[in-house]
């Protein structure tokens, strides 16, 4: 590895092996050779753990279907020195634990989200991904008899490895689903925190390339499928058993980043480099974690924009509550490539929970009409500050059951609504922010726009949110249907870092509640 002019990165040149490097990039850090991350860092990474298995223990309340499944599978493998299951003492092959753990938290769609955006570096390939992958750190941590700080260190290492991948590499432009990214970085932190040497992630990370790319075909079509929420979990399974298979001796395709029949080089050719450096955070606080951004409600990232216009112009033009009749149409103006992902015209009638949390008229409808329930009691029930909005009108589990999809008052709404694409005004600003634009035409004959919205409550670069306030809120909204004691569950993952090896090996023992089938 090449050090870089700083010394708080590594940089992994396109003429050398990084696949090798990320090897020796893991095991350094996990095991504390290397690496001193400010402490914001790891403060930020605990709020998205802990925001992740709230999303993840309530999808499994609500009964959604593939983490059921795949925690049923996991039940038939027991292992009694493999380690748990979202709330479980129960211990299973950690494969299998892993695939289940990783579903039960992208289920939803409700958890953190990178951009894959560093223009410092000019790392701006705008590669999507998200916070799924800590329950392989956890499961590493739980076989080695590690604590919860070395999970901690676990998860920030899988974060770091994928979100700086998302800045080099674009995989959605070549219909591959954003999981790769996530299944390298599962191996690489796995690998390193069970004692694999470099030349075995190595091995670990090329089996994951060369077997297992999973094309967006799971994201395609009018209606979704189980296979969009369990994509990173499956991705997981298959980084632990690569390095358990790469462990036990088996010699998987070397320096697959420089493979020219690899993904990375058959689609973007070079004369025999890789096609990007990579570089790795290891101490300071430039770490990729430190700009991934918060979902505040389940809905598709892209759509935080629009929600945001939406709220800010229900709290300044307090008489739109009135009537929902009196608003004629609602305009939202987007980028690339929110107008073809969530304003795709498939999309315009949703009956599923899948599709309708990635369709654009969907989350705006609906999240007016609750503002218009609530302010049947009077406007005054909707409250004048952002912040306090935010958390009255954050879309929930309840507003994707059958009976929220089919509401009267809320498909009204969607036929109101256009989507437009707002050209290289707002193409250029993304992925820097999330820029869009929401127009409200009234039958009176006013238009209201909210301007150009970048930076909503949950992004990396907002100022203004209370986002611990709000977070709050909403771990509170979610938990609720799936424990007794919410706050207290909250408090619990919140205290990880401070865990011994029997209060990590015990942090999944306790109760999650039946809720039925999510409909």
């Amino acid at each position: 590895m090449t050090t870089t002019g700083s010394d708080t990165t590594l940089t992994l040149p396109a003429d050398e092996n990084q696949a090798l490097g990320i090897g020796r990039f893991a095991v350094d850090f996990a095991g504390a050779a290397i690496g001193d991350p400010a402490p914001a860092v790891g403060d930020r990474t605990l709020m998205f753990f802990t925001d992740s298995m709230i999303c993840g223990l309530s999808a499994i309340a609500l009964g959604t279907n593939a983490p059921k499944i795949l925690r049923a599978e996991a039940a038939e493998y027991d292992q009694p020195d493999g380690v748990p299951l979202f709330g479980s003492t129960r211990r299973v092959a950690p494969e299998k634990a892993v695939a289940a753990n990783c579903a039960a938290v992208r289920e939803l769609d409700a958890n953190g989200t990178n951009f894959g955006y560093n223009p410092a570096l000019g790392h701006t390939a705008g590669e999507f991904g998200h916070n799924d992958y800590y329950p392989v750190a956890i499961a590493a941590a739980q076989l080695t008899s590690g604590t919860g700080a070395d999970a901690l260190r676990g998860m920030l290492l899988i974060d770091e490895i994928r979100g700086r991948l998302a800045e080099v590499f674009s995989l959605k432009s070549y219909k591959i689903d954003h999981v790769v990214h996530g299944a390298i970085a599962s191996a690489a932190t796995f690998g390193a925190m069970i004692g694999a040497t470099p030349r075995q992630i190595e091995s670990a990370i090329g089996m994951v390339v060369a077997h297992y790319i999973p094309w967006r075909a799971i994201r395609a079509g009018e209606q979704l499928s189980d296979s969009k929420g369990a994509s990173a979990g499956l991705a997981a399974e298959m980084a632990v058993l690569s390095v358990k298979r790469a462990m036990r001796g088996f010699v998987g395709p070397g320096d697959i980043f420089r493979n020219p029949a690899a993904i990375f080089r058959f689609f973007e050719p070079t004369a025999g480099p890789a096609p990007f450096d990579l570089v790795l955070t290891h101490s300071g606080e430039d770490f990729a974690v430190m700009g991934m951004h918060f979902k505040l409600g389940l809905y598709e990232h892209q759509s935080a924009g629009a929600l945001a216009g939406l709220i800010g112009l229900l709290t300044k033009h307090r008489h739109l509550l009135d009537d929902p009749e009196q608003i004629q149409a609602i305009k939202i103006i987007a980028y690339e490539p929110a107008f073809s992902i969530i304003g795709d015209p498939a999309k315009r009638d949703p009956r599923t929970r899948q599709s309708a949390d990635h369709s654009m008229v969907y989350i705006i409808a609906r999240t007016l009409a609750k503002a218009f329930n609530l302010a049947r009691g009077g406007p005054a029930n909707v409250p004048g500050g952002i912040d306090d909005a935010w958390q009255q009108l954050m879309l929930g589990p309840d507003d994707y059951r059958r009976e929220a999809l089919c509401d009267t008052q809320t498909r009204r709404l969607m036929a109101r609504i256009t989507f437009a694409h707002g050209g290289k005004k707002y193409d250029d600003r993304y992925p820097d922010g999330i820029p869009t634009s929401v127009v409200i035409t009234t039958t009176a004959g006013d238009t209201l726009d909210s301007g150009l919205m970048m930076y909503p409550a949950g992004h990396a670069r907002n100022k203004t949110a209370n986002l611990p306030r709000l977070l709050k809120a909403k771990w509170l909204t979610l938990a609720a249907p799936a424990v007794d004691e919410p706050q207290r569950i909250t408090d619990r993952l919140n205290a990880l870092p401070g865990l011994d090896a029997a209060g990590l090996a015990s942090l999944y023992d306790f109760s999650i509640k039946d809720r039925g089938t999510f409909h």
